[in-house]
């Protein structure tokens, strides 16, 4: 035990992980036996050589986010987070169903969850403001920033301080072009990393975490919907949405589902719009794609 060494898990590289310990980056194998590691863990590992070692354990997490996989399993997207921050845009458009998505898991993860509407250069519409204010009325954060003109970044950046932060999105609202604005040197960073697994650049396949100028850490992750409804159950789901949770203890039944239900409280409150009807009729969609083992 004594030869162990603490470190900080930044990416994974193919087959290995890149692991921090101070300023030094080594590629790591684990041991056969070990849990999934995540982006944002802090592990164990003993060192072969001086750019080479194995991660032995993984210590506690005080949160994690997870990701469906194969054969209704999840995996660990990310660890040790204190925020996700979902960024969406007016372009290519705004996917409220997915913003609701991420919002659920988030409330069942004990993450904090906080919006931030990108390309706030461009115009936006009556129907996306009115969305806005509902999420905000909720106690959602919302940052309006524009990495093209660097509109609100001083806002985001002192959002991100002295924390563990996500960004995630769907595709195409801008989230590289955030990080680039808020980590000037990114691109020499992820040069960095790469170059540990000796396969030169873009060898990163997952999330990244990334160490900001002033302080906290950022991890960046790819592609849209990375967490799926990432295993929750329906009662977990009717949880995930804020304006629910103090309204299922008026229903009549235990095990209401919200839809059809006699005595329904949530669905009174959608039909007389007290909350909104329209994040009501999203939660009716996300049902239909959750696996039917879990309605």
């Amino acid at each position: 035990m004594t030869n162990f060494i603490e470190g900080l898990v930044i990416a994974h590289l193919g087959q290995g992980i890149a692991v921090e310990n101070k300023n030094n980056i080594i590629l790591c194998q684990t041991r056969r036996q070990l849990d999934t590691v995540a982006v944002g863990d802090r592990v164990l590992y003993s060192q072969a050589n001086e750019h080479q070692g194995r991660i032995e354990n993984i210590l506690p997490r005080r949160s994690v986010l997870l990701r469906p996989a194969k054969s209704g399993k999840t995996r660990p997207v990310a660890a040790n987070l204190d925020a996700v921050f979902v960024v969406f845009a007016v372009e290519p458009f705004c996917d409220f169903l997915l913003i609701d998505q991420y919002l659920a898991v988030c409330e069942n993860s004990n993450i904090a969850v906080k919006l931030v509407f990108n390309k706030n250069d461009l115009p936006s519409s009556t129907e996306i403001e009115k969305e806005l204010e509902a999420y905000q009325q909720l106690g959602y954060p919302m940052y309006r920033v524009s990495a093209t003109n660097a509109m609100g970044l001083t806002e985001l950046n002192q959002a991100l301080k002295n924390q563990v932060s996500l960004f995630t999105g769907q595709s195409g609202v801008g989230k590289s072009s955030l990080t680039n604005a808020l980590i000037p040197d990114k691109e020499l960073k992820t040069n960095t990393i790469s170059a540990t697994s000796k396969h030169g650049r873009h060898t990163t396949t997952a999330a990244t975490l990334y160490h900001l100028p002033e302080s906290g850490e950022l991890i960046d992750s790819p592609g849209v919907a990375i967490f799926g409804l990432a295993g929750l159950s329906l009662p977990q789901l009717a949880f995930g949405y804020r304006e629910f949770q103090s309204l299922i203890p008026q229903c009549q039944f235990n095990n209401c589902r919200h839809i059809l239900d006699k005595g329904c409280a949530v669905r009174a409150a959608a039909e007389n719009e007290h909350i909104s009807p329209a994040r009501y009729q999203r939660y009716l969609k996300l049902i239909d794609k959750m696996p039917q083992s879990s309605n």
